[in-house]
């Protein structure tokens, strides 16, 4: 099976009759890139973290709204997981098909295996839908979340919903 682009990822949400809003644009590497782009979506525009266990046994995509603080100690806690870091480079190439600045729930369908779990911010369900690339920074997608799970689920990975705190917990 060929690797999933934007073009491929476009033709599987036509091809299942999802309704989507799709903006072009130039390369955007970092949320302040998207801010920049003031999408009509923007609101809704996620974070994705590829994240791996410390072993290299586990790895997670991680959705989640994109101005909440990425807690791995926390996230490690609600997926009962071992410690997590982010994910190399050649990791995300291998599993997701996907480059840095590129990260997507669309990277999914690369994961020919499911060995990655997907794990979503229960927060997202409810947002209209996820403003996403599609496997590519030169877009964003805003689709709605029932596409993403029904994708996930069709793809064989593991899909877990966590609840992660907005605040910082003081001690």
């Amino acid at each position: 099976m060929g690797r999933y682009g934007k073009e491929e990822v476009l033709a599987y949400l036509d091809g299942r009759g999802v309704t989507y809003e799709a903006v072009e644009h130039e390369a955007v590497f970092t949320m302040e890139g998207m801010e920049a782009l003031r999408l009509p979506f923007a609101d809704e525009v996620v974070k994705n973290l590829f994240l791996r266990d410390d072993k290299k046994r586990a790895y997670y995509l991680v959705i989640m709204p994109e101005d909440k603080p990425a807690n791995l100690k926390e996230l490690r806690r609600l997926l009962k997981a071992r410690p997590l870091r982010f994910a190399s480079a050649e990791d995300l190439e291998e599993l997701l098909g996907l480059y840095a600045g590129a990260v997507s729930p669309f990277g999914i369908l690369n994961d020919e295996e499911g060995r990655v779990q997907v794990v979503i911010d229960e927060e997202l369900r409810s947002y209209q839908g996820l403003g996403v690339h599609p496997n590519d920074n030169t877009a964003t997608l805003h689709v709605p979340l029932d596409a993403i799970l029904s994708m996930v689920r069709d793809n064989g990975n593991d899909l877990a919903f966590v609840a992660l705190p907005r605040a910082e917990r003081t001690a």
